[in-house]
């Protein structure tokens, strides 16, 4: 529940753990409750991407940066049609947005769409408690809707959590749309959308692809009715939720897997493709989110600064390939920082993915070569 109030930089907040951990602030955007799982980003610029990214639908984010909303928001940065974020938590807002594409401050626009927030805590302290502890359902409570005191961590605990949560379809688009090629039409890709965000069709639009976005629930027969002879290529998104609920994507993955058509995936993708594979998938203690992690590519050995954003994780061994009903499989690529599963390839199929954002709008630009590689695949299918 949420009201809408200008002028609420003076209204109390607070934000409660699961745990019982309780910070007290300020309000930031609307006045209301709000509930999600608490999770951190350690981005330093792309909030507004990160607010329209669907891949964080009920999840409260907290940012490690302490200056946030400097440069307003715009138009033009949005990655989707709505802020997906259940609640945003900041340390030092902006008092006035400065850029010359700003329309309006971030908290307007979080006011705007019902998005509760609060601001003025400490930040480092919460990001530090869940790093310890791990992600956790947390609540946002201000102005009318603070409850008693002793009732918000029982508020909190009744909402569900992430594990097991299928939330693709609450994100995806409801009709089917297609995004056409820039410049000369060289491929036709059909791309489930899980969550997608709008850079990521631009980003193959500009590549020669027309780009053909289907809803989560689409059938292999409306995959392969995008064109005369099914589509060059299939595409799978990131998105939020738990890949351990995603049967039907998985069938369909399998589907396609089993007609030789090349594929790519990222994020949510990747997790579908590690199962449709045989692999099983995990939840990671407290995730990976922001735009400064880093990934080795062992195909070429390059180490590179990656976008991401995901909960869960796919379990594959890391040393060596593994049969799987579609031939060899290997980790192609693999978290720095944890020796996290951040990629995967097939050997004797066109078919790849990977656990982060290529497409990455905000930055950083590393790992824009997938979709080159994912054109290569197509071009060597045609031939």
């Amino acid at each position: 529940m949420t009201t809408s109030a200008r002028g609420t930089a003076k209204v109390p907040a607070v934000l409660v753990l699961e745990d019982g951990r309780t910070f007290r602030g300020r309000a930031y955007g609307a006045l209301g409750e709000t509930f999600g799982e608490a999770v951190f980003s350690t981005g330093m610029t792309g909030y507004q991407e990160t607010l329209t990214d669907p891949s964080y639908h009920r999840q409260v984010v907290v940012m490690t940066a302490p200056h946030v909303g400097n440069t307003g928001v715009n138009a033009e940065d949005a990655e989707s049609r709505r802020i997906w974020v259940s609640g945003y938590v900041v340390r030092d807002p902006a008092r006035v947005p400065s850029n010359w594409r700003s329309t309006r401050s971030l908290d307007e626009e979080l006011e705007e769409q019902g998005v509760v927030g609060i601001r003025g805590i400490d930040t480092r302290a919460l990001t530090r408690h869940l790093r310890e502890r791990g992600s956790m359902r947390v609540g946002i409570f201000s102005g009318d809707a603070l409850p008693a005191e002793g009732d918000m961590v029982e508020l909190v605990r009744q909402t569900p959590e992430m594990t097991g949560a299928d939330l693709a379809a609450q994100v995806t688009v409801e009709e089917a749309y297609v995004v056409p090629a820039i410049g000369e039409k060289k491929y036709t890709v059909a791309a489930i959308d899980l969550g997608i965000k709008g850079m990521t069709p631009h980003r193959m639009a500009e590549r020669g692809i027309e780009v053909h976005v289907l809803p989560s629930t689409a059938t292999v027969e409306e995959v392969y009715a995008v064109a005369p002879g099914g589509p060059d290529g299939v595409f799978f998104s990131n998105g939020p939720g738990d890949p351990a609920t995603a049967d039907h994507q998985v069938e369909l993955m399998r589907a396609a897997l089993e007609r030789g058509t090349p594929l790519f995936g990222i994020c949510y993708g990747n997790q579908i493709l590690g199962r449709a594979l045989g692999f099983g998938t995990y939840k990671l203690k407290y995730g990976h989110r922001g735009i400064n992690q880093p990934v080795q590519d062992r195909t070429t050995g390059k180490v590179e600064i990656t976008a991401q954003n995901h909960g869960f994780a796919v379990d594959a061994p890391l040393d060596q390939a593994v049969d799987t009903p579609y031939g060899r499989a290997e980790v192609s690529h693999v978290g720095l920082n944890d020796n996290v599963v951040e990629g995967l390839r097939l050997l004797d199929k066109p078919a790849f993915s990977v656990q982060y954002h290529p497409e990455a709008a905000a930055g950083p630009h590393d790992a824009a070569y997938l979709f080159d590689r994912f054109v290569a695949l197509m071009e060597d299918q045609r031939a």
